[in-house]
Order: structure tokens, then C-alpha cells, then sequence
């Protein structure tokens, strides 16, 4: 097989690339972040200032930066992007009218087909960050119409989440925040038995979601699931086998 060089490109292999938030967490293996969370290798994009406050205030003006991150990406030949924030939907349109492989920033983008999985007046549970910022503006980054079958809660009162996450105290305590997720979870189908599926949006959460499951015994959809799922799109593998 003959392979052509691709200019300006000094690595290959890389299919998916990964555009972070300036947020300095102790990645688990799990989170969207760490490179162990795939079966397969992946490039991250820091974009400088793009921080967890300024993400979640809704702060449009590093929108330049964003792409600018986004075409190193493509530059380096990525096949498709994503990002480490479900609020990232908020520079969905943006960013993919820049490049030219697929975007898709938000875990949230999942949701249109998490719908086509419920019967009628079922609901999707969203277990989000901060739930006072998931609002329709966020929602409607990603083509998401607000409705009846979506029930939000959030971590912005959990204590070891926030001290972790939102203040960056340096430490994660992965029993503490699980539980704390695990607790979320179980209130919110307990308020509401109507939900039939569970997306965990933000992108630390991953690694709680088997506990989630075990609580709940529900479908759980996350970050992971998304990029994995992208991942098996653009880059096909071959099959083998008998008969």
C-alpha cells in the first residue's frame, strides 16, 4: 500500500480530536479528558482561558479561540470534534461552519436520539453540572427543543463535585463524587418514574456511570458513549470471522 504525506501533518492516527476546557482536575480514567478512556488514541486541544466559570456564564467572546483550537485540530488530521463540556453546545453551529470533518461538541447531542428510544410519555433524565445553567439556550446548540420528557438535575450543590470541579481544590475523591452522582440519580427517578434513560452531560461523570446503572437498573448514555459511538463512523473497522 502506498501512503501520500498529508502537508503540515507531523502525526497520524489520532481519529478523534478533543477540545478541552482550561480546567485543572485530576482526570480518573473515564472522563473525557483521559487518554486511558478510549480503545483507541485520541488528540487533545487546550483552548488558553477557556475556563469552567466562563463556560458556564455562557461567554461567547472566545469564540476566536475556539476555532482557532479547532482547526489545529483538523490541521493535525483528526477525522471528526468534540469537546469536554456538554455546554460546548453553545459553539456547536460556529465551530462546524469553520472546519471541515464533523463537530460534535455536546453530550447532549445524543438526545434527539434518546428520544426515538422512549414510548409515549416516557423521559430522559439529565444529570448535569449545573443545572441553573442548562438552559434552552444551551439545549437549542444542539437542535434540542425543551420538553415535558426532560427532567434536569444538577451537581452544583454537591459538595465534593464543586470543591473539585468548580474550585479546583486539586483533588478527586472518586467515592465521594460518586456517591454524590449516585444520590442524584436515584432522587431524580424517584421524583420522577417516568424516566427511562439517564445522560450523564458532564464530562467528569463517565466513570460514575456504571453505579448509576447498578442504582437505577436504567440505560445510561454519556460522553464515552457518544465519542465511541462517532469513532465506529469514521473509522470502520474490518470484519472477521467464520460460518
Amino acid at each position: 500500500m502506498l501512503y501520500h504525506v498529508k502537508p503540515g501533518q507531523v502525526s497520524y492516527g489520532e481519529a478523534i480530536g478533543i477540545l478541552l476546557l482550561e480546567n485543572y482536575v485530576p482526570f480518573v480514567p473515564g472522563d473525557t479528558a483521559n487518554a486511558t478512556s478510549y480503545n483507541y488514541p485520541v488528540r487533545f486541544q487546550r483552548v488558553p482561558g477557556f475556563t469552567v466559570k466562563r463556560i458556564m456564564a455562557h461567554d461567547m467572546s472566545l469564540v476566536d479561540e475556539i476555532i482557532a483550537a479547532a482547526l489545529s485540530l483538523q490541521a493535525e488530521g483528526v477525522r471528526a470534534i468534540t469537546g469536554d463540556c456538554g455546554f460546548m453546545a453553545l459553539y456547536q453551529d460556529t465551530i462546524a461552519s469553520k472546519v471541515d470533518v464533523p463537530v460534535f461538541l455536546s453530550s447532549l447531542a445524543q438526545i434527539p436520539f434518546m428520544r426515538t428510544l422512549l414510548k409515549p410519555g416516557g423521559q430522559i433524565g439529565i444529570i448535569t453540572a449545573n443545572s441553573k445553567s442548562l438552559d434552552s439556550s444551551v439545549l437549542s446548540g444542539v437542535g434540542i427543543t425543551p420538553g415535558k420528557d426532560l427532567v434536569i438535575s444538577g451537581l452544583e450543590s454537591s459538595p465534593s463535585f464543586v470543591g473539585s470541579i468548580f474550585e479546583e481544590n486539586g483533588t478527586i475523591d472518586t467515592e465521594l463524587i460518586e456517591a454524590e452522582v449516585v444520590e442524584i440519580a436515584n432522587r431524580l427517578v424517584e421524583a420522577h418514574p417516568n424516566v427511562k434513560l439517564l445522560l450523564l452531560e458532564c464530562s467528569l461523570l463517565p466513570p460514575y456511570g456504571v453505579a448509576v446503572q447498578e442504582a437505577t437498573g436504567l440505560p445510561v448514555f454519556d460522553y464515552i458513549t457518544m465519542i465511541d459511538y462517532v469513532y465506529s463512523a469514521v473509522v470502520k473497522k474490518k470484519f472477521s470471522g467464520f460460518m
